[in-house]
């Protein structure tokens, strides 16, 4: 077949043992879906099957075949997982069978709605009996309804309206998303002499090409590994998008390093975890279904991968599961419990978080419950951000955001570093820092404000950019906390971080320095007023003082005043006339010129005057 980059529509077998599934699937395609020796020579199919055909509008259509015996349904399980759409197959001498129950409780578990209802061996009985009491059965379920055809593949009746009705319902399918984060369940890794490890599996979003570099995910970690070649329906092809079957030869990677049930992911956009909160769907099968009667392990089916988990109760319908080992999942990702046991499916499950809090104190699990139920198993920035208060944007995606919702959310909550803060905790957190600095400044009034890193832990923030972001946004949205961050510190504004006397006593000082500018106050007037070296170290951080030397200090903007004065004594003057025209003295005159050279605003002379930095540029 030539090879096609284009996306096949993929279809899953399912039913009872022996009701004819691979003989369909052989009779459609032409080629023999039971790969293994044992499987011919049994008539059983024991390991999942695959093969292709074109239907007659030309489009093409993949079949994963899997096993119908009891023994087999984790392999089962593994084939439907990632396919979007079923053939139910239920044999016209037989009816509905345990396994054909068993397989639908599977498939309603895991959302699927498409597919087609197949009565096979029409030759050998009449199949409306057959037909209407599977009918029946799947009454009330997602599959309820579906389109029948009865058929017989040993003389051909039926097998051209079922290849019609498989054009109708490849055309019905919805379209993936090619622009979708990989991920590839692995159902099957072998190698080729010459080519090294493949791995199989049903790509159901996304694209993969050739040079692309994935990670591989199994029970013991994430590695890197890189797409040497693809294969899809059996020709190489340099790029495969889903839905499609596909075969990734892999650089690098030896066979015993990948496994049934690992995954092919985006580098970076998935979150391996193995502690999640699902919402189960009734299966009725099982009976009640409520989390309370589950058994306390069970085996989670999603994709081609079967995990054990324990599974601890917290609503009605709500549980938290510990999986054995992490998997790539979600929010919204539909799976299967299982009970290996009694070789029952027990529950559908959708996966409400891929990251839940703890639960340690007492009355958590009852508060987690009462949380989860207002879940919708659908991802939301806000939604996220209003129970966690923070996360990181990648994260975020991660675990199922849109990149759109995502962005409108960016836009009304205050972020940093990657971060983003929920709106509502971040007027909280604004609140909780103006506590910690009036107690800081209570406790210690001469040393005003927090650092960034000691605010950043009395918010409890994850990052101390934050700490500017959220009280910008409280600025902004109000009431004002009255904070600002000042050279490292969360400090209140200069109204409020200063005690009543120091206040005082700044008041009487700018009065003085307001009549004569130059004029730094003496030691005795500033002991008279109360200001030793910890208050005026304290004015100076409040921005109410500049500091020339010890004890020297002028108003802000003091300096800049100075340089005006100074620029009209001409392109070079001495320290005395400096003196002269600032009206000060020789103990303000020498740091005042000093720090002007040290903000580059005037420079010493060769011969020891003094210049303006611009007009030493003019000159």
């Amino acid at each position: 077949m030539p090879g096609n980059t284009g996306a096949p529509a993929v279809v899953a077998t399912a039913g009872h043992v022996d009701h004819g599934k691979s003989t369909l699937v052989r009779a459609l395609t032409g080629m023999e879906p039971d790969r293994w020796a044992e499987e011919r020579r049994r008539g059983m199919t024991i390991d999942l099957g695959f093969a292709w055909t074109e239907l007659p509008s030309g489009a093409t259509v993949a079949f994963v075949d899997v096993p119908g015996h009891e023994r087999f349904v984790t392999t089962m399980l593994a084939g439907v997982g990632p396919v979007p759409a079923v053939l139910l197959v239920v044999a016209a001498d037989e009816g509905w069978m345990p396994q054909s129950a068993e397989h639908v409780d599977a498939l309603c578990a895991l959302g699927v709605r498409d597919g087609l209802l197949v009565i096979t061996r029409s030759d050998l009985m009449e199949p409306e009996l057959a037909r209407d009491e599977a009918l029946e059965h799947l009454a009330g379920t997602p599959l309820a309804g579906l389109r029948t055809v009865c058929v017989s593949a040993a003389t051909g009746a039926g097998m051209d309206e079922l290849r019609r009705a498989l054009d109708d319902l490849v055309s019905a399918l919805p379209a993936p998303d090619v622009a979708a984060d990989v991920r590839l369940w692995v159902d099957r890794a072998f190698t080729i002499r010459g080519a090294g490890t493949v791995v199989t599996g049903t790509l159901g979003a996304g694209r993969i090409r050739v040079g692309d570099e994935l990670e591989l995910a199994t029970a013991d970690g994430v590695r890197s590994v890189g797409v040497r070649a693809l294969q899809s329906l059996g020709a190489a092809v340099p790029e495969t998008r889903g839905v499609s079957r596909v075969a990734v030869n892999l650089r690098g990677l030896p066979r015993e390093a990948v496994t049934r049930g690992d995954a092919l992911l985006t580098p970076g956009a998935w979150l391996a975890t193995d502690l999640l909160d699902v919402r189960l769907h009734e299966v009725r099968a099982a009976g009640s279904t409520g989390a309370g009667e589950l058994p306390e392990e069970l085996s989670l089916h999603i994709g081609a991968a079967a995990v054990t988990a324990r599974v601890r109760p917290l609503g009605p319908d709500t549980v938290r599961l510990r999986l054995r080992h992490p998997l790539p999942l979600r929010i919204g990702d539909r799976a299967v419990l299982r009970d290996p046991g009694r070789r029952l499916v027990t529950a559908g499950v959708t996966v409400l978080d891929v990251r839940p809090p703890p639960l340690r104190r007492r009355g958590a699990a009852a508060r987690r419950a009462g949380e989860l139920a207002t879940m919708t198993g659908v991802a939301s920035a806000a939604a996220e951000l209003g129970r966690r208060g923070f996360a990181r944007r990648a994260e975020l995606l991660a675990m199922g955001v849109t990149a759109a919702d995502l962005d409108t959310t960016a836009h009304r909550a205050p972020g940093a570093a990657g971060w983003l803060v929920d709106p509502a905790r971040a007027t909280e957190i604004a609140a909780t820092l103006v506590a910690a600095v009036t107690d800081h400044d209570n406790a210690d009034p001469l040393d005003p404000g927090l650092p960034t890193e000691a605010a950043r832990r009395a918010a409890g923030l994850p990052e101390p950019r934050l700490v500017e972001a959220v009280l910008r946004h409280a600025a902004q949205a109000g009431p004002d906390p009255g904070l600002a961050l000042r050279d490292g510190r969360v400090v209140r504004s200069a109204a409020r971080s200063l005690p009543a006397p120091v206040r005082a006593a700044m008041d009487a000082l700018r009065t003085d320095l307001e009549r004569s500018p130059f004029a730094a106050p003496e030691a005795g007037r500033l002991t008279e007023l109360g200001l030793g070296p910890r208050q005026l170290a304290s004015l100076v951080r409040a921005g109410e003082l500049i500091r020339l030397a010890d004890g020297v200090v002028l108003l802000p903007g003091a300096d800049s005043r100075a340089v005006e004065v100074l620029a009209g004594l001409g392109p070079e003057f001495t320290l005395s006339a400096a003196r002269q025209a600032l009206g000060t003295s020789r103990r303000v005159a020498v740091p005042l010129l000093e720090h002007l050279a040290g903000t580059g605003r005037a420079v010493r002379t060769p011969e020891g005057g003094h210049r303006l930095a611009r007009a030493q540029d003019d000159a």
